[in-house]
């Protein structure tokens, strides 16, 4: 059974750091991409951070050289740090581990519960 558990959100000030961890099982860590993915109230949930198996990373502009995302394939985990936090980076944050396999390719797709993310002073 696939799980991906989400921690490390709170509430951070403004110009504060944050971690995220998601701790993933029952997959082959090492052959999913992992993302971050964000839904703040009323908004659709945007894609914020996203690193291949390999390490190549892409991120949405808003957090670019704010967010660092990264990944311990012998931890089964995937990071995302957090600085300079604005109260828009506010919204529950979910991790999303997903691969393609096959002809036609599948696509393999898992998501964790979410993590609250406040920023407020």
């Amino acid at each position: 059974q696939v799980q991906l558990v989400e921690s490390g959100g709170g509430l951070a000030q403004p110009g504060g750091s944050l971690r995220l961890s998601c701790a993933a099982s029952g997959v082959t860590f090492s052959n999913y991409a992992m993302g971050w993915y964000r839904q703040a109230p009323g908004k659709q949930r945007e894609l914020v951070a996203v690193i291949t198996g390999g390490g190549s990373t892409n991120y949405v502009d808003s957090v670019k050289g704010r967010f660092t995302i990264s990944r311990d394939n012998a931890k089964n985990t995937v990071y995302l740090q957090m600085n300079s936090l604005k109260p828009e980076d506010t919204a529950v944050y979910y991790c999303n581990a997903e691969k393609f396999l096959g002809v036609p390719p599948r696509q393999y797709d898992y998501w964790g519960q979410g993590t609250q993310v406040t920023v407020s002073s």
